[in-house]
């Protein structure tokens, strides 16, 4: 029996060095404890409401491309994006739907030097709801029988403008103007008519085509209005200067605009 005892004492001793020396070898071991953790850089971009299906896709195909960076996205009126980053929101990169806005930050010395670029076009066009068959022309928006018509509010959203210059031009704008509804962004004005709350809005080609409750009635003449382009730019005040200038550079190539083109938007001569 003292045979049998000792042996147990020794072979617990034993493991007990074992286990001491494999402690001892993990807190030693620089590579398991001292590695750092490298976070993705982030982008934060605030581009037109009007880009968000098309960015979305986008932002997919970018991640499986490039390992280490974080695209974040915030949609909404150019206008508002615009005041945004006046007063100081953390944002890398700036895709507006209209050149106003990009301008205005422009002259604030709000944009990295050299760094805008004309991104994509688009057509402005007149929707209704699927079963409506009131409305076929820009011109039947006079009818008496059409009481609401949507379009975005032309102070801080680049449709809304274009809406109201093509109405203006056409000698339609003062009769309609009693029957605006006024939105934030093209994706309320789209919203106005799926719902039926209005019988028609004013929206880029690109929102209509991701709508299945609207059909397009009519494109408004481009000659009615300025050219519609969508500018991009790096913001000065970015952390993350190299990684937004390649993701715009990535924006611009031809893999891109194919997706962009897809959802309804223009390709651009460069």
């Amino acid at each position: 029996m003292k045979k049998v005892s000792w042996l147990l004492v020794l072979s617990f001793g034993f493991l007990l060095i074992l286990s001491s020396v494999g402690c001892n070898t993990g807190s030693n071991n620089p590579s398991a404890t001292n590695v750092p953790k490298v976070e993705p850089a982030e982008i934060m971009v605030s581009a037109a409401a009007s880009m968000k299906d098309s960015l979305t896709e986008i932002q997919k195909a970018y991640a499986e491309k490039t390992t280490g960076v974080k695209l974040t996205f915030v949609f909404g009126a150019s206008g508002t994006l615009q005041q945004q980053i006046e007063q100081g929101a953390p944002v890398d990169l700036f895709i507006s739907a209209g050149k106003a806005q990009m301008d205005a930050l422009e002259q604030k010395n709000l944009l990295l030097k050299e760094s805008k670029v004309d991104l994509v076009g688009n057509e402005l066009v007149l929707v209704t709801g699927k079963d409506n068959n009131k409305v076929t022309s820009l011109e039947d928006l006079t009818k008496p029988d059409v009481d609401k018509i949507s379009i975005g509010t032309p102070e801080s959203v680049p449709a809304g403008k274009y809406a109201q210059e093509s109405l203006t031009n056409l000698k339609l704008w003062d009769a309609l103007k009693p029957k605006f509804v006024l939105a934030k962004d093209v994706t309320q004005v789209l919203n106005y008519v799926e719902t039926g709350n209005v019988e028609a809005g004013l929206v880029y080609k690109s929102d209509a085509q991701g709508s299945a409750k609207v059909k397009v009635v009519s494109v408004v003449p481009e000659s009615s209005h300025k050219a519609i382009v969508y500018p991009a730019a790096v913001i000065s005040a970015t952390k993350n200067k190299q990684v937004t200038e390649d993701f715009l550079k990535y924006l611009e190539s031809s893999e891109v605009q194919q997706i962009f083109v897809k959802y309804g938007f223009k390709t651009l001569a460069k």
